[in-house]
């Protein structure tokens, strides 16, 4: 999760690493990397468990406790992945075996869990060779995962049920309390910032100076070099100054861990000249800013048959070094902070008449969605977790209330003062009940809306609340006010918001991935000011649809590297 190094627009940006400031790279750089093994990093949780007040189900000594822990897939099944160890006679066991799971912010974790008590005739087994079915239930309990590493101590008290049959009905037994833990797993927090330098650098073009970038790998145990972080390019510079990058100890082993800092050349077509390198740990790169000398690149040169690594005048210097501690998005959860759902839905007439099946907003009689409610069901499943009171301002635009003008952002409850609405039920029922009280028009205008969520943010910041907002637009065309957007996106940048864009329908939506910075230049405005920051994530819903990934995985990947990126650079510390 997150990219590396302060970032420049378009084609070549930094990529990698740990800082979480998104970057932009090219077809060519991103492949280049992925081929040379740069991969996503998951948040690792460790999850404990204990139990108060479980059922004695044995006549001469009390219950000998098992815990086992189940996952519920996106298909419905239900795949067992853990067994904690045996406390013997025991009502209020802790059990010492933890279960490690990775986080994913962008679905909903179902855990299923599920107490026993072994019978005392299996208790010299392995618990892994248990057969379930012969030890009696003393209560299951479930969660998603997301409920467990928001709470501010990540700790979760379940009542333990257990279903009791009987011929007229099936009702539940409530038979003490299960406690989940979460703790985030990891070496090290600490975080080595370096702004890089070369001096001098060998043009590889015959009409021009040198492209420059970075990339910096460490060495592994076989003598491969992986590559954990890459500079942005700078054009036309024979010394040039990088913006700084950030390399967690973790991830590089140690400050005493070899890397290897490559410079490259770079072509647009993905074939980069390496101008020379350097090897040197952490600790001596810190030495190299101590003692404010530069250390000479080589160039591995083959000479006869033999390789020689031959000295050059260019130099590699280390303008500053800095260690820090990197907070991770699950302690910003855990010390409060909220993230904040709101939706606004494109009520313009191309979607269709709504009362006939081939519009894109029918109501299905048999209850099956349209991709607006899957788009707003799915994203608002997962976010509703991140949000306490689960109140969410919900709009339209493109239309007509009944007896006004066309409307570029209304209330989607009908309200004229109210914009919020309760859960996801409550967009669902507002959103169907909006489309019989207004007439669809046009065009597609996203300037009001965006306007509007930045507006509540900029509130919820000057109140200094510790809130994170994500605005889902649904929209079934391009954008009509594409400058108006794109000003109004700019001024946001500075905000605690990101913008989800799902569009629906067979539309061509080439024009809005301009407005998704991974895939082209930052936006500017009309003024000629640079966003700070990318804050939107554009999916076509065909894209995904009945693709291995979700329509919401496509959504908020993302998102959490957007929400480090604005609160690293605020320097916004979580109250833990």
């Amino acid at each position: 999760m997150g990219n590396c190094c302060s970032d420049v627009g378009g084609r070549m940006a930094a990529v990698g690493g740990t800082a979480a400031i998104t970057g932009n790279q090219s077809d060519a750089v991103d492949m280049y990397l992925k081929s040379r093994g740069i991969h996503g990093i998951l948040s690792q949780i460790e999850l404990s468990f204990s139990a108060t007040n479980l059922r004695d189900r044995d006549v001469f000594s009390k219950s000998d406790p098992m815990l086992v822990v189940y996952i519920k897939e996106r298909d419905g099944a239900v795949i067992e992945v853990f067994r904690t160890e045996v406390v013997l006679n025991s009502l209020n066991p802790t059990w010492i075996k933890k279960y490690t799971i990775a986080y994913h912010f962008e679905v909903v974790q179902t855990l299923l869990f599920h107490v026993f008590d072994v019978d005392t005739q299996f208790l010299n087994i392995e618990v892994k060779m248990l057969k379930l079915e012969e030890q009696q239930s003393l209560g299951e309990a479930s969660c998603a995962l997301s409920e467990i590493v928001t709470k501010p101590n990540r700790s979760l008290t379940l009542d333990l049920v257990r279903r009791v049959e009987s011929v007229s009905s099936t009702h539940s037994q409530h038979h003490g309390k299960l406690t989940v833990h979460a703790e985030e797993c990891f070496s090290s927090r600490t975080t080595a910032e370096m702004m890089l330098s070369c001096l001098d650098l060998e043009s590889k073009d015959l009409f021009s100076k040198c492209d420059p970038f970075l990339v910096i790998s460490k060495l592994v145990e076989s003598g491969i070099s992986i590559p954990v972080c890459k500079t942005e390019v700078l054009k036309n510079d024979h010394n040039p100054t990088w913006k700084p990058v950030f390399l967690n100890i973790q991830q590089v082993g140690s400050k005493d861990s070899p890397l290897v800092i490559e410079c490259f050349n770079f072509n647009s077509n993905g074939k980069h000249d390496l101008i020379g390198k350097v090897q040197k740990s952490l600790a001596d790169l810190e030495k190299i800013h101590s003692g404010r000398e530069g250390e000479n690149l080589f160039l591995p040169t083959l000479v006869g048959h033999d390789c020689e690594n031959k000295i050059l005048k260019s130099k590699l210097f280390v303008e500053n070094f800095s260690e820090t501690i990197q907070h991770t998005f699950l302690d910003y959860l855990a010390g409060g902070v909220e993230l904040n759902f709101m939706v606004a839905i494109d009520f313009t007439a191309s979607n269709g008449n709504p009362r006939l099946p081939d519009s894109l907003h029918y109501i299905d009689p048999s209850g099956r969605q349209n991709a607006y409610q899957k788009a707003i069901y799915e994203v608002g499943e997962v976010l509703q977790f991140y949000d306490t009171d689960k109140c969410f301002p919900a709009w339209g635009f493109g239309a007509r209330p009944i007896d006004g003008p066309v409307s570029h952002c209304f209330n989607l409850n009908g309200s004229n003062n109210y914009c919020k609405v309760e859960g996801i039920r409550g967009i669902m029922m507002a959103y169907t009940s909006a489309l019989f009280n207004v007439s669809l028009a046009g065009p597609t205008l996203f300037g009001h809306v965006i306007n509007k969520a930045a507006l509540i943010a900029s509130q919820s910041l000057a109140d200094e609340a510790q809130k994170y907002f994500v605005l889902l637009i649904i929209t079934d065309g391009v954008v009509t006010d594409l400058q108006e957007t794109k000003d109004a996106l700019v001024k946001a940048s500075d905000l605690p918001l990101s913008i989800l864009i799902v569009g629906v329908g067979g539309a061509d939506f080439k024009e809005m991935e301009i407005l998704d910075a991974d895939k082209g230049e930052r936006l500017e405005s009309s003024t000629g000011r640079v966003a700070s920051r990318d804050i939107v994530q554009f999916v076509p819903f065909r894209d995904v649809q009945g693709g291995e990934e979700s329509i919401v995985q496509a959504l908020l990947a993302e998102l959490p590297t957007q929400f480090l990126t604005y609160m690293r650079s605020r320097d916004i510390k979580p109250r833990i």
